[in-house]
């Protein structure tokens, strides 16, 4: 008798904000231009929350779209995940806020931060309660609202970065196993290299950590850039070997939308066929925690994923962190 417990894949859903803002709008700005943009990283445009919004608010309409798609009511998430480096604010979760706004009352809620990466480091975490038998039915989300902690007048990051947020849900099953693989990594010998300097016990908010910007995101981009292509590309490799698959069997490879160029850098380093990789990334600029699962859903709904087909995803974040995941999609 196998009492193995697998995963499945209930739903997906995405949101991202109304508000467009354009290359020619940051020509306004900073110092840019599009054609230096759309050059150097693909993007085009991003999106940006409005005044007042938080991140989750962007989180609670991408949980309601995912919750419609897999058909289950609030009262059965047992734990929600929120993936997440732009919270609502330090304390509490952000996934606290987002349980209040759905009225999930039947579920324990925290928040992982792994940066770009949060959206695979949390469907590990769920894929782990899951198979343990502690919850049963788990809602997981990337968020972030990064145009937050952005420097306006830096113009090597300010045009990077965008708004968003994606969310799935999983369930325990004793017939389907929709996780294949997952593989995660580390090193935080490059902390250095992309962070927020202020606003934590390093350096604790003040005058002169606001006059200074250290409270906006800072990127070593060139460093960043090198690492991300060679982490990629192997966190692609070491998932597709957990899970004992090939290129062959992947359909979709959905890679952290962070720059067009890291992007085809990683296609080209892992030897993966480009017409197989989903790439929205002019569309929305990075969006950290939320790119792959919010380009998962979109990929999806474009009916990019044939009903059991597998998908890839890979990220890489501050921290540094990266990981892969494979994911039969059999919505």
């Amino acid at each position: 008798m196998n009492n193995k417990i697998g995963v499945k894949i209930l739903g997906t859903g995405s949101y991202v904000p109304e508000k467009v803002l354009t290359n020619f709008d940051l020509e306004k700005m900073v110092e840019t231009s599009d054609e230096w943009i759309t050059t150097r990283t693909g993007i085009r445009e991003r999106r940006i929350i409005s005044e007042g919004q938080t991140s989750s608010d962007l989180a609670y309409n991408a949980s309601l779209k995912a919750i419609e798609n897999a058909k289950i009511s609030v009262n059965d998430i047992d734990l929600i995940l929120v993936a997440t480096v732009t919270p609502d604010m330090p304390l509490p979760a952000t996934a606290c806020f987002l349980q209040q706004k759905l009225q999930a009352f039947n579920s324990a809620a925290f928040d992982i931060s792994a940066a770009c990466t949060g959206f695979i480091y949390g469907v590990a975490t769920a894929k782990a309660f899951i198979e343990s038998g502690i919850y049963k039915t788990v809602l997981v989300v990337g968020v972030e609202a990064l145009s937050r902690v952005t420097d306006w007048t830096d113009r090597n990051t300010c045009v990077l970065f965008g708004d968003g947020a994606g969310a799935m849900v999983f369930q325990a099953s004793e017939t389907d196993n929709d996780i294949l693989s997952v593989y995660l990594g580390a090193d935080g010998n490059h902390t250095a290299l992309l962070d927020i300097p202020a606003g934590g016990t390093a350096n604790p908010a003040s005058h002169e950590t606001v006059d200074k910007k250290m409270h906006a995101i800072k990127m070593a981009g060139k460093d960043v850039f090198k690492i991300a292509v060679t982490k990629m590309a192997e966190s692609a490799e070491k998932a597709m070997k957990i899970a004992g698959k090939t290129d062959k069997d992947i359909e979709l490879y959905i890679p952290h939308q962070a720059n067009l160029r890291i992007i085809d850098a990683v296609a080209k380093k892992a030897g993966i066929n480009k017409d197989k990789v989903y790439i929205n990334v002019h569309k929305y600029g990075n969006m950290s925690a939320a790119t792959t699962i919010v380009a998962l859903d979109e990929a999806r709904q474009e009916g990019r994923i044939s009903k059991g087909g597998l998908v890839e995803l890979v990220a890489f974040g501050g921290g540094l962190t990266w990981g892969g995941c494979i994911l039969r999609i059999g919505l």
